[in-house]
């Protein structure tokens, strides 16, 4: 995650400029207005030190019109890549995790998603050569990139440097965020509001109340389902289960995360008590759509891992930090965790939540995901 300095307080600079503290916008807001318009094809200015800022288009909803606007804006106008996508386009990443790929004359928005979207990389296999963009500040256009991902797009923006970069955002009516505070704000753990809970009776738990929590930068909602009457003083058998559409809804045979799923509550309900937390981070942070791009990979001969670092992500950008603040938002701060992945029982240690056993998961094993998960055994470290 891009990390800038600490940035002044928006709050404190409105008020002294006499503007409605109460009515107006904070940063949280800001980002969450950001993604919307980011997910529209709606040009987004930041602002850096100084006067000097960056627009930036997310490459994935880029139309003709805008895209011509952006690459007349300044020389420096460049087609921001991950570092992961760059290993594919054979670009070198002179910036480490990203890579600015400048646009050519006369750029088309055809050109701009075959360099962005590898869907069609075996068709089109000699893209380029990329003279990457070496030296000066990308600090901006790092930060760019995590804002595209956030909004669940293909990680690969357009971005141009302006001067004057608030009164630019003004004149246009584009949402302007201050980069510092931007950065720290995303990189901070996320703060969830309880909104409801009820009795829903469910078929392998029937004694259950699932409750609703609600992040206050406006993303996904996320879930708890808490099986009994579970004590707060002792470990609870618990379960962070990331969404999965495919898998828990259509029982999906790619993956194992519908059997999962259902074990784990059958195994509360069997015990009449527990707690699952259905965090909203599908296809393992990046989305359903880009999900899906990985799967048409797959079904190109790339395993789970390469279809992602083609699509410019890592193996996982799901943040578990929101299931530890979860379990101590309902009163646990020791666990039984179920899970076959070490990442989840490093985070729940890191951030405070005992970890007093593990409690392995291994169903689901189809023909159709023996190599899926021999895939995350391997390169993922998952226990299986």
């Amino acid at each position: 995650m891009f990390q800038f300095t600490a940035g002044g307080d928006r709050r404190e600079r409105l008020q002294r400029k006499g503007a409605g503290v109460t009515l107006a916008p904070d940063i949280t807001d800001l980002l969450a207005r950001a993604r919307a318009d980011i997910r529209m094809g709606v040009p987004v200015v930041l602002t850096g030190t100084g006067d000097g800022g960056a627009v930036l288009l997310a490459a994935e909803t880029a139309s003709p019109e805008r895209l011509a606007d952006m690459a007349g804006l300044s020389t420096e106008t460049c087609l921001v890549v991950t570092g992961r996508r760059a290993e594919t386009l054979r670009a070198r990443a002179y910036d480490g995790d990203i890579a600015r790929l400048p646009l050519p004359r006369g750029v088309t928005p055809s050109w701009v998603r075959a360099v962005a979207d590898p869907s069609d990389d075996l068709k089109t296999p000699m893209k380029g050569p990329f003279n990457a963009l070496r030296g000066g500040d990308a600090s901006l256009h790092r930060l760019a990139v995590d804002l595209v991902k956030e909004a669940r797009l293909l990680p690969s923006v357009i971005v141009a440097p302006v001067k004057d970069a608030v009164d630019f955002a003004s004149k246009n009516g584009l949402t302007s965020l201050p980069a510092e505070e931007s950065a720290a704000t995303m990189g901070a753990e996320a703060l969830l509001d309880p909104v409801i809970r009820a009795r829903v009776p469910l078929l392998l738990a029937p004694d259950a109340r699932l409750h609703v929590f609600r992040p206050k930068d406006g993303a996904e909602e996320h879930y708890v389902i808490e099986v009994g009457s579970p004590p707060r003083d002792r470990p609870v058998l618990a379960r962070l289960h990331s969404a999965c559409f495919t898998g828990d809804l259509l029982g999906s045979l790619k993956c194992d995360c519908g059997p999962q799923l259902r074990a784990a509550l059958a195994q509360m309900g069997s015990e009449g008590a527990g707690v699952l937390l259905y965090l909203n981070q599908e296809g393992r942070g990046i989305g359903l759509a880009n999900k899906m791009r990985a799967y048409s990979l797959q079904d190109q001969g790339f395993d789970t891992v390469e279809a992602n670092h083609r699509l410019g992500f890592e193996d996982d950008e799901r943040d578990f930090r929101l299931g530890a603040a979860l379990l101590l938002r309902m009163g646990f701060s020791a666990v039984r965790l179920m899970t076959n992945n070490p990442a989840k029982i490093d985070m729940m240690r890191r951030m405070d939540i005992d970890v007093v056993e593990r409690v392995p998961l291994k169903v689901g094993k189809t023909p159709q995901n023996e190599a899926y998960l021999a895939t995350k055994a391997a390169k993922s470290g998952h226990l299986l």
